[in-house]
């Protein structure tokens, strides 16, 4: 029997797939082939469309209210082990009481350093604001898409967790003049090419130069700890804190495995994702070839792990208590148009007030036209 998946173009998402694959045929008559898509496309790219020809979709969690009432997807197993679950990784992909993915994969924005340039750590946002920040020698990664993550998540840091405010407003007026503040900090703090970086970027530069010391809100990738995987081993700390407030709130990331509504073998489909994302698999093969596991007993076990742990322990307390972002069906359309105007809130330095206002508006648009 051949199935056949999509996955992303990283080693993390495409490396422990190919080799968890590879052990099942080897134990049943399942062939399973992988294709893969950018980054960018696993954000942006319809789930129905990929159903069409794939058995198998490694998809992020806001899709979830779309794939609900496209009907892309079949629905899973709901009994779903809790337990297991890492900062609602799991919870993330039920909508409407029904499961549309598995967990395969956690992350969530966290903060990064080089441990070995001692270079001195942020602890709270408002050392960004601060004289002598410099010091910090932070990289961040302001692509639209990161920009705006991180935006939400400064606001929860502040409490703010239960976006939108209500049908005019997507937040607060303080909480979101004060993130963006933040946001123009850091870019200011750093090189113009800030507002083109994702994470994957901001790695790279940051394990293969000494120009960077830390990156304070970034999601997480586990290769970039591991001994010779670049030139620098980087480590994770705990994101920095809003003044006055005691959790870091990092939008929680990762990825699920969802069986396509148009396979012709969903039972055994099912079954493989089941598999591959039970707690043997998680915490072996998957593990062992570049993932980053979604199993909360993983990320335990592996904080005593030397050759991984500046992630898995550094980033631990993070992820525990990360935030899940809307997955309402307007949602993914409103990021889509305050990506576009976030590149002119940094390069033509556009008052936050205005800018405030500017994403107001489209929210407004999109809870409209979807309501």
């Amino acid at each position: 029997m051949n199935l056949k998946g999509m996955t992303w173009d990283h080693p993390r998402g495409f490396d422990p797939v190919v080799a968890a694959s590879n052990a099942y045929a080897a134990t049943t008559d399942v062939q399973v082939s992988w294709d893969k898509r950018s980054l960018q496309a696993f954000a942006d790219a319809p789930i129905l469309d990929l159903a069409e020809r794939y058995d198998f979709i490694v998809l992020d969690h806001p899709h979830v209210g779309q794939i609900a009432e496209s009907g892309a997807l079949l629905p899973l197993d709901s009994n779903i082990d809790a337990a297991a679950s890492l900062g609602g990784s799991a919870e993330s992909y039920v909508w409407n009481g029904q499961v549309w993915a598995y967990a395969i994969d956690a992350a969530c924005q966290m903060a990064a350093y080089r441990p070995d340039l001692k270079a001195p750590l942020p602890k709270t946002w408002e050392a960004f604001l601060a004289p002598d920040a410099a010091k910090f020698r932070p990289l961040t990664p302001l692509l639209p898409v990161d920009a705006f993550d991180m935006f939400m998540t400064l606001v929860a840091g502040r409490g703010e967790e239960d976006m939108p405010l209500n049908t005019e407003k997507f937040v607060t007026d303080k909480n979101g003049l004060y993130a963006l503040n933040i946001l123009r900090a850091l870019y200011n703090l750093g090189p113009d090419e800030q507002a083109d970086m994702n994470p994957i970027a901001v790695l790279e530069a940051m394990s293969t130069t000494d120009d960077f010391a830390c990156s304070p809100c970034l999601f997480g990738y586990v290769n970039y700890a591991r001994p010779n995987f670049r030139d620098h081993q980087i480590a994770y700390f705990d994101l920095p804190l809003c003044e006055g407030y005691d959790r870091p709130r990092g939008i929680l990331g990762g990825a699920g495995i969802g069986v396509s509504a148009k396979t012709k073998e969903p039972e055994a489909a099912k079954a493989f994702a089941k598999w591959i994302t039970s707690a043997p698999v998680q915490s072996g093969l998957y593990l062992q070839n570049n993932g980053q596991p979604a199993n909360r007993h993983t990320w335990i076990e592996q904080g005593s792990n030397p050759e991984v742990a500046g992630f898995f322990k550094g980033g631990f307390h993070t992820i525990d208590n990360a935030w899940t972002r809307p997955r309402d069906v307007w949602f993914l359309g409103f990021v889509d148009d305050v990506c576009e105007i976030f590149p002119s809130f940094f390069r033509k330095a556009i008052p936050a007030e205005t800018f405030l206002g500017q994403i107001n508006a489209l929210f407004q648009k999109h809870v409209q036209k979807d309501t």
